[in-house]
């Protein structure tokens, strides 16, 4: 759907997905560093830590399930396919305009179209964060809630301290990919234009 250089790119679905997110990501990181502080350092109550951990953990799952099922069943899915050709050379190519030409005014080398929502490295970073790494934060995730489930010794070492690790490193970079994602965000004619778009469901292009 387009009109007057706008395209419909966020449908209801998937703002109610990414307003949901984006609240429990951001519980999850305060709450979770918070925990990594230890007990008596912790800025926030540790069981007040663990419990709004957790429920927001819940909230991300349920929200990536309709994220899963958007993807599956409206053209939203068509955006994250990947052509081999020209595979590590579009998104080099990505790269040096947010490095180099960015900056000296050049025109973006990948715009923003109805068949293209995302530039090349944009695509790939979503596909590895989404694809990835979220549902292994949410499977080790679980497993920490249901121990469990956890294999007892791996090589001698604690299979739940393991997974703690694995987990907290998946959430960290997770913390940093929201980081870099508001800043890029952030990048265009008008710094608000793409947090406007969001909310409306219309990308001005």
């Amino acid at each position: 759907m387009e009109k007057n250089n706008k395209i419909y790119f966020y449908p209801v679905w998937l703002r109610i997905w990414h307003g949901l997110n984006a609240i429990g990501i951001i519980a999850l990181s305060i709450t979770g560093y918070s925990m990594q502080s230890g007990v008596e350092s912790s800025f926030i109550e540790f069981s007040t830590a663990v419990s709004v951990h957790n429920v927001a953990g819940v909230l991300v799952t349920l929200s990536y399930l309709l994220y899963l099922a958007g993807n599956l069943f409206t053209n939203n899915g068509k955006f994250y396919i990947v052509k081999p050709k020209g595979f590590l050379k579009r998104p080099m190519k990505q790269a040096r305009y947010y490095i180099y030409g960015m900056f000296k005014g050049e025109k973006a080398p990948y715009p923003l179209s109805k068949n293209r929502k995302f530039n090349p490295l944009q695509k790939y970073t979503y596909i590895m964060v989404m694809y990835i790494v979220l549902p292994l934060t949410i499977f080790t995730g679980i497993a920490l809630l249901f121990p469990e489930l956890i294999i007892e010794e791996v090589y001698n070492l604690s299979g739940i301290f393991l997974t703690a690790v694995f987990h907290t490193a998946l959430g960290f970079f997770i913390a940093i990919f929201l980081i870099i994602h508001l800043y890029i965000a952030s990048i265009g004619k008008s710094p608000a234009e793409n947090f406007k778009s969001i909310v409306s469901g219309w990308h001005h292009v």
